[in-house]
């Protein structure tokens, strides 16, 4: 390092350890994200200042047990870490940071590390919880045992981040741990030496109550193989029924919004094409879907809430049995849980899966997952045909079928996955090992700051995607317009009117008009834009008559139920949006496994569609 180069310093540390929250206090809004050159890994950079003024460049790299690298996220950790990484220099020196109330394998990491002589600072984080559930942790024994300089974090509080700052300065300028990097892959005797030293040095250094935590006593209910899957299941069910309670008052209040905004436009624009395309396409397409918000935030609020509560290891842990017996690797939980929110991250996130047909199966099955595009179409029909009333003693019903259609979704991957493991790929998959983290209190600032994450994502893709999907397709449904003896609708006479009448033959045996056959096609940049598309068809059809009620009652009058069951069985399977398509395509390097996953969720959307239709019709006759 020359004398006028800033310094870099590489977090390094175990999953779910609190190494992104030490890097955000350390760097603030100095930091920016990227992905490492030729790989899709996010790469993370920042800057800050030490005690002495030193400007200090830092990097947060993926979590990982062990230089051993069995993923491709840890392989950019050993990489960067030894300097292998082509265009990258090996780090001036390495923060390692370890959950307080998980040492063991961070122990042993550490130890780790000492071989590639780098110089360390290990930051004990979470310091604050190891201490309310009793532990007593000899930071100075620590210290002497390691051989490195060791400080106490609260990284969500900074607390610590003064004392570590001050320490930073004298671990920059030690001399190296070693003349040279000494380190190589240990083998299965060296990784069993490591973990008895790191058992050691926890004797030495670390007292806490025997089994008699808070934690122990939880999960003692919570993890129980019968108890601990009846609790998980209740606590989606719950989830589900909030989506529909909570969020309805809000709901009105928003479409009541644009109900006035819709009126004011009528009022102040004159007749013709361009209040057609404020009222009937932008305010009426784009706030069929803006309605939504309310309901995917209820959703996102109670998954942020299990994650920073430590639930979420406990339903990968319990999941765990079923998804290896569907031949899905153990790591497959959390990709496949990411899904939820959108495909697209849990795509990414199977890079922590280290075999590639592992990797592949859970790709092909991950888009199954309910994402939150889904959302708005399920919620419009289900509260336009599905009465709001209580079942079985206080059930919401309707909470009832959107459970009932998450549950489907992951079922149907559990059945994909295991034909992949029977027919395609013929492999035991490798157990999950895991250490899972203490509980805690949610943190109020990270629940409101997810969730303005997710506010946002969903309003700049209705302030972009949406919108300009939503002006073409209004262009589409009023031109060229109808001629003056016209005697149906003008829509007939469009171009969408067209393209939908050509499109229903195909779609008639599954139930579906021409009003859906036009949304079906936007819905694939963006499986919410088909609401919208829905909202501008028929506010054109029906003269602004989606806008000034809800669309609801709409399709419900113009719709059978079998329709309506049948789009939903659609949805379920639905291909994949664009985006999504083009990630699979990233993260496999190949146009095989977007066109195989498009081409088999296609079919089931269609089978599952035509099946739904003609039993719903078959028993209402």
């Amino acid at each position: 390092m020359s004398a006028t180069a800033s310094p870099v310093i590489a977090l390094v540390g175990c999953p779910n350890c609190g190494k992104t929250a030490l890097f955000n206090a350390l760097t603030g809004s100095r930091q920016k994200v990227a992905n490492y050159p030729g790989v899709t890994v996010e790469r993370k950079a920042g800057v800050f200042a030490t005690a002495g003024g030193r400007r200090v460049q830092v990097l947060d790299l993926p979590g990982t047990y062990s230089l051993r690298a069995r993923s491709p996220d840890e392989a950019v950790t050993r990489d960067v870490v030894l300097g292998r990484f082509k265009g990258e220099a090996a780090p001036d020196a390495l923060l390692v940071v370890a959950d307080a109330t998980n040492l063991r394998f961070a122990l042993r990491l550490v130890l780790e590390l000492k071989h590639t002589g780098r110089r360390l600072i290990l930051a004990v984080n979470m310091i604050d919880i190891a201490r309310r559930q009793g532990a007593i942790i000899d930071l100075e024994g620590l210290e002497a045992a390691l051989g490195v300089p060791v400080v106490a974090t609260v990284a969500v509080r900074k607390g610590g981040i003064a004392d570590l700052l001050s320490r930073l300065d004298d671990v920059i300028d030690r001399a190296p741990e070693a003349a040279i990097n000494q380190w190589h892959e240990p083998d299965a005797a060296e990784l069993r030496d490591a973990h008895r030293a790191a058992e050691r040095i926890l004797r030495r250094c670390l007292s806490r109550p025997a089994d008699s935590t808070l934690t122990a006593r939880i999960d003692n209910v919570l993890l129980h193989p019968v108890a601990g899957v009846i609790i998980l299941l209740a606590l989606l069910f719950m989830i589900f029924q909030a989506v529909f309670t909570w969020a309805v008052p809000v709901m009105d209040l928003i479409k009541s919004g644009f109900d006035t905004v819709a009126a004011f436009a009528d009022a102040i624009l004159p007749a013709g094409m361009l209040q057609s395309l404020v009222t009937d396409g932008i305010i009426s397409g784009v706030g069929s879907v803006l309605v939504f918000l309310p309901q995917i935030l209820t959703l996102f609020f109670f998954i942020i809430l299990l994650e920073d509560s430590g639930y979420m290891a406990r339903a990968a842990f319990l999941m765990d049995k079923i998804m290896g017996g569907a031949g899905l690797h153990g790591r497959a939980f959390i990709p496949l849980l990411s899904s939820f929110a959108c495909a697209i991250p849990g795509v990414m996130a199977t890079r922590v899966i280290d075999q590639r047909r592992d990797r592949l199966a859970t790709i092909l099955v991950a888009p199954l997952m309910t994402c939150s595009a889904r959302i708005p179409v399920y919620t419009l029909i289900i509260s336009a045909f599905v009465p709001a009333r209580t079942v079985w003693g206080g059930l919401q019903l309707q909470g009832l079928v959107m459970f009932g259609l998450y549950a489907t979704g992951i079922l149907s991957a559990l059945v994909i996955a295991t034909i992949l493991k029977r027919l395609v790929w013929r492999h035991r998959p490798e157990p999950f090992l895991m250490e899972l983290p203490s509980y805690k209190l949610p943190n109020p600032r990270n629940v409101i700051f997810g969730l303005w994450q997710r506010a946002t994502i969903f309003l700049r893709r209705a302030g972009t995607v949406i919108f300009s999907m939503m002006i073409v397709i209004w262009f589409l449904s009023s031109v060229p317009g109808a001629p003056a003896d016209a005697t149906e609708p003008a829509i007939n006479y469009s171009i969408a009117g067209v393209i939908g009448h050509w499109l229903a033959p195909a779609l008639a045996p599954v139930g579906f008009n021409w009003q859906i056959s036009i949304a079906l096609i936007p819905g694939l940049a963006a499986r919410e834009v088909m609401v919208a598309a829905l909202g501008t068809v028929y506010a054109i059809a029906d003269q602004g008559a989606a806008v000034k009620s809800a669309l609801g009652p709409i399709l419900a009058a113009d719709w059978s139920l079998p329709t309506a069951l049948a789009v939903l069985a659609w949805y379920v399977f639905a291909p994949q949006c664009a985006s999504t398509l083009a990630v699979i395509k990233r993260e496999t390097n190949s146009w095989i496994w977007p066109t195989v996953t498009f081409l088999y969720m296609l079919t089931l959307a269609y089978l599952a569609a035509f099946a739904t239709y003609h039993i719903a019709t078959a028993l209402l006759a």
